[in-house]
């Protein structure tokens, strides 16, 4: 074989022996990232652009079937609870038929946030989380006008009416809705302005 010839071919042999060790190196690269719970591309955790966490925020509200005033609603972030409230749905002998519109409580299921306002100003009034509806355990009766909220003035005071403030563990009762006392209401929109706002709801129970 001409010597030309035996040097290209040795050439083209070193050349793809580097390539293939190049990709072998690449890919434990990769794997390595990714077995850290980083991003194979920056070295990130959890993000491609390699400068924010990406967190996993909402709420989870727990029926108690024993008690339905004594229920507990959750701030749920990466899978840790970081708020928790005592919190009721309900009221009455049919508290916990989630099919009693104006009486049981809220069906089980997941729920969009359609928004928060602290200057609510309907029959609710003040601090609200408004809910999305929801159908309940029979599959065709609906849940409407949900929220989160307390008992307090539009401006987040105690009122004259019963309806605007708070007495104590009977106003957990509610018409279907989510109800907490109002430094609690109040306490969870403070760390959700300085953490970020749930867009979604979980019920259970």
């Amino acid at each position: 074989m001409p010597e030309n010839t035996m040097t290209r071919r040795v050439a083209r042999t070193a050349a793809a022996a580097l390539t293939a060790a190049s990709l072998v190196a690449l890919a434990g690269t990769a794997t390595t990232a990714q077995a850290d719970g980083k991003d194979a591309h920056t070295g990130a955790k959890g993000t491609h652009a390699g400068k924010h966490a990406i967190h996993v925020l909402y709420l989870k509200f727990v029926k108690n079937k024993q008690d339905h005033t004594d229920s507990r609603l959750y701030v749920v972030r990466d899978g840790s609870v970081v708020k928790s409230y005592r919190a009721g749905s309900g009221k009455g002998p049919y508290a916990t038929k989630e099919c009693r519109p104006s009486q049981g409580w809220l069906p089980s299921g997941d729920y969009s946030v359609k928004g928060y306002e602290k200057k609510h100003n309907g029959d609710i009034k003040g601090y609200a989380v408004a809910l999305s509806d929801a159908k309940c355990d029979d599959g065709k009766t609906w849940r409407r006008e949900l929220f989160i909220h307390s008992e307090m003035t539009r401006d987040g005071g105690r009122g004259g009416p019963e309806s605007q403030r708070w007495d104590g563990v009977k106003d957990y009762n509610s018409n279907g809705c989510i109800k907490l006392r109002p430094d609690h209401i109040k306490d969870m929109y403070g760390w959700f302005e300085k953490n970020g706002w749930p867009r979604t709801l979980k019920v259970v129970g």
